[in-house]
């Protein structure tokens, strides 16, 4: 017996009235078929209760046939999954009302991934892709009653393989773990247009998916529908803004129509307009004027604005359709202008030059079908609350959900968006090339709405890791191949990257700014760390074992990746572990850690620059404290440099599971100290200090668009928190730029006393107000001399109030994974009384409970 949907009714029952309260006014009718489905492998003679949108995964997990795979070793035991295929089905009940309009349509928006779809036993669409909608035209093919569709998942290994061994040969794609599935060399993930991380990385599990991972509808219409809908800013003057609208109709019967346009913030920018539509698919672009216009602004320079607008397509009086989103307006360059060392590369919003400040962002599950919208405002928010402007969508997951992208148009976060390709080389046969077309067409039709779209990538590491231009260069993939099959993989790279996408593009897009591969330094010239041109990723500290001191050293015109491993909190740890698993090399944290030298590399860097913890506990602790003074020196380098560099975004905001990584937020959305790190390096206004030629040189950066008066004020303390030297002088800070404060001789500032002994704190105030503080340490923290400390705590409600006898090093205010901290890992004064504030469910002495505190001088 099929499951019948309780989200479908007769057109005339109660519960589709309040589901379509503009029914009688509007004749399109959308009926949802998610919700409770039945789903077995095929095979199998039981059917089992599932969920659209879901995956075979998290339905087998709630029917308790496996056990949570991001548990211990969980992972191993779950890889038959993607060997079989799996079917899903549904019954559903329709009335003669729906079925009589004039255009029935079936929309599936994610068939994950290689999918037949059946309806009332007729074999009607065949899926090949996961990024793809698939849909077809339904009229004659449904009945008034009982309806069924069923969904035959093929295996994606299965199919990665056969095509593997039809290729003849494969393509490299290092981060594709086959031996965790069982298929040894084989890597069949780049056949299969899903997304790449499902097969695994080098901070992810194999866990290679199949099921309907986006809605599925059934939609009813006469005459016409709005199908895409998009506002452009085509000029922004001093009092007015001119902006197309662009709309996409299907009719289904020609004739004359109106669309009307209504931007309720602007009465007079609202139309009315006679069309004229012909069958199938019509374009329009209407222009309008925007009176006093309010822009949108990234976070930190202004408000991010969006207009709503709303569309009416009507016949006769009668609306056959409507629709509405909301727009911003703003004009995006990407500016290339060549200069004596090489190429600007930099954004420039609404005419200003913009430094962007950000980090990379991947899918926040494996199974993305569990993210719920507050799992994304948790994620967005965090970015915005550290002061970012810009999120780049790494081309090795998936491209996201509208969710996404609505919350980065209302926090101004400004989105550098990756097509999904990454760390490979992919096939060049016609169909898989049409199927590409396909699938980058529909994404930037559908995401070119969205303001926050900044540019569009073709690729993650392809052209630097082929490094076609040099044969001794790249990650060593030539030599594998024979000159002709070089030749083919080459020309269905230059297919894709250089033709295929910049036109879809072009077509689709024109505003924005295509870049083929990230990084880049220019067609036909490979990115380095030397490279003064286009973007980089530098990991010479991580991968090249360069220490902390080259991110001054090594830094482009657009630092587009760069990064730095650590393990989550204890909290988090415990939640996918046992107590015999608390060793940083038991079998369970290694299957946690998916980079081969990820454990040798935070070992050896904390050697280098913090003392070594014995416990378990105390590691996890050290490698945060390690992990965020790298990302923080990477970040005040980068921001110092400008503009001659006008971007950082750091590897990696998020993750998608619970692992060792180089993020700066776990899974579970728990800042790590680097996130707090951050939020301070990415302040409107930044004081670093770096030490060359005998000087300490204190520097100023901010993205202000006005200059300003301060005083620079910096103390010198020894560690038990004596103030030593103390000066202050009153400087210029100018706009939007970075800029030398002052320079001072080494020894005038360190005054006999050894370097081991003594900091600085730094301050930049204005009219009483702390603008930024920073400290400077002459030493690593391994070679401090740190007294042991008392830090008292006070709890008032949800205001934790600390103080210390002593100066403290990175104070780390662990709550057992509960709540949010507005800060952590702080340097705390003698006599200072640090203020932070709690988030979360507990207050008083329930929060006084939970409080355990850490410090450098702990260990």
């Amino acid at each position: 017996m099929l499951f019948k949907s309780p989200f479908i009714r007769p057109a005339g029952s109660f519960l589709l009235f309040m589901l379509l309260p503009c029914f009688l006014m509007a004749q399109k009718i959308e009926l949802s078929l998610d919700g409770d489905w039945q789903f077995r492998k095929v095979g199998d003679i039981e059917w089992l209760p599932a969920t659209v949108p879901g995956t075979v995964h998290t339905d087998l997990l709630a029917n308790g046939k496996i056990d949570d795979p991001y548990y211990r070793t969980n992972e191993d035991s779950l890889q038959w999954i993607d060997k079989a295929d799996w079917e899903y089905q549904l019954e559903f009940e329709l009335d003669e009302d729906f079925l009589n309009h004039d255009y029935l349509y079936l929309n599936c928006e994610g068939l994950d991934t290689y999918a037949d779809v059946f309806v009332n036993d007729l074999y009607l669409i065949k899926a090949n892709n996961m990024f793809r909608q698939w849909g077809l035209r339904m009229n004659r093919l449904l009945k008034p009653g009982t309806n069924t569709i069923r969904v035959y998942f093929h295996s994606p290994t299965i199919k990665g393989l056969i095509a593997l061994h039809s290729n003849g040969y494969g393509y490299p794609a290092g981060n594709d773990q086959s031996e965790k599935g069982g298929l040894q060399e084989k890597k069949v993930s780049v056949f299969t247009r899903k997304a790449p991380y499902h097969y695994g990385w080098d901070w992810g599990p194999r866990l290679v998916t199949s099921g309907i991972w986006k809605p599925i509808t059934l939609s009813a219409w006469n005459q016409a529908s709005i199908a895409n809908y998009f506002v452009e800013t085509k000029k922004i003057k001093s009092n007015t803004a001119l902006v197309d609208v662009g709309l996409e109709i299907k009719a289904y019967e020609t004739g004359i129509y109106e669309i009307a346009i209504k931007i309720p913030d602007q009465p007079e920018a609202s139309f009315t307009k006679t069309i004229e539509l012909g069958i199938g698919v019509n374009n329009f672009r209407f222009k309008t004027e925007i009176k006093d216009p309010k822009l949108w602004w990234t976070n930190g320079l202004g408000e991010p604005y969006l207009y709503d607008i709303q569309y009416f397509l009507k016949k006769k009086d009668t609306v056959l359709d409507s629709a509405q989103h909301y727009f911003g307006i703003r004009t995006i360059e990407v500016v290339r202008d060549k200069d004596s060392i090489g190429q600007s590369f930099y954004f420039k919003l609404n005419g200003v030059p913009v430094f962007m400040k950000g980090a990379n962002y991947i899918p926040n599950d494996v199974f993305v079908t569990r993210v719920s919208n507050a799992d994304y405002e948790k994620v967005i928010g965090s970015a915005q609350q550290a002061n970012m402007n810009m999120l780049r969508v790494w081309g090795g997951g998936i491209y996201e959900y509208d969710t996404f992208y609505e919350l980065c148009d209302k926090y101004g976060i400004m989105v550098w968006q990756d097509f999904m390709f990454a760390c490979s080389m992919y096939p060049g046969d016609d169909d898989f090339l049409k199927n590409i077309k396909a699938e980058a067409a529909e994404q930037v039709r559908r995401l070119k709405k969205y303001p926050c779209i900044a540019l569009w990538c073709g690729n993650n590491e392809i052209d630097v890791a082929w490094a076609q231009y040099e044969e001794n260069k790249g990650w060593g993939w030539k030599q594998q191949y024979d000159s002709l099959q070089r030749a083919e993989i080459w020309h269905a790279y230059d297919t894709v990257f250089h033709h295929i996408l910049p036109q879809v593009v072009k077509e689709n897009d024109n505003e924005k700014f295509y870049w083929p591969s990230s990084p880049m330094a220019d067609y036909g010239e490979l990115a380095s760390y030397n490279t003064q041109k286009g973007d980089i990723h530098y990991w010479g500290v991580w991968h090249g074992e360069h220490r902390f001191e080259a991110f001054d050293e090594y830094i482009g015109r657009f630092m587009s990746e760069y990064g730095f491993q650590s393990f989550p909190e204890f909290s988090t740890v415990k939640k996918y572990t046992l107590p015999e698993d608390w060793d940083i090399e038991s079998t369970v944290m290694a299957a946690h850690q998916r980079s081969g030298i990820g454990n040798l590399r935070i070992q050896q860097y904390m050697e280098w620059y913090l003392p070594v913890p014995e416990d378990f506990e105390g590691k996890l602790y050290m490698g945060q404290v390690l992990q965020a003074e790298a990302i923080k020196r990477a970040i005040e380098a980068h921001r110092g440099a400008m503009p001659h560099n006008m971007g950082t975004l750091y590897w990696q905001l998020n993750d998608c599971w619970p692992v060792a990584s180089w993020s700066g937020m776990d899974y579970y959305k728990r800042w790590k100290a680097m996130h707090y790190f951050v939020k301070k390096a990415y302040q409107p206004i930044l004081v670093r200090v770096y030490e060359k030629d005998g000087e300490i040189t204190f520097q100023g950066v901010s993205d202000l668009l006005i200059d300003k008066a301060i005083e620079l004020r910096y103390s010198l303390f020894n560690f038990e928190g004596k103030e030593i030297l103390s000066k202050s002088e009153m400087v210029n800070l100018p706009a939007n730029t970075s800029s030398i404060l002052q320079s001072v001789p080494f020894t005038a500032i360190l005054d006999g006393q050894l370097r081991k002994d003594v900091f600085l704190k730094i301050e930049l105030v204005e009219k009483g107000t702390i603008l930024a503080d920073n400290y400077y340490f002459f030493t690593p923290g391994k070679d401090w001399s740190l007294p042991k400390t008392t830090i008292d705590i006070q709890v008032d409600k949800q205001q934790i109030t600390l103080t210390s006898d002593q100066f403290a090093a990175y104070v780390f205010v662990d709550t057992q994974g509960k709540g949010h901290l507005s800060d952590n890992y702080f340097h705390l004064m003698p006599g200072e009384k640090k203020v932070i504030q709690f988030e979360g469910n507990a207050m008083g002495k329930e929060l006084e409970k939970l409080i355990k505190v850490m410090s450098l001088g702990d260990f």
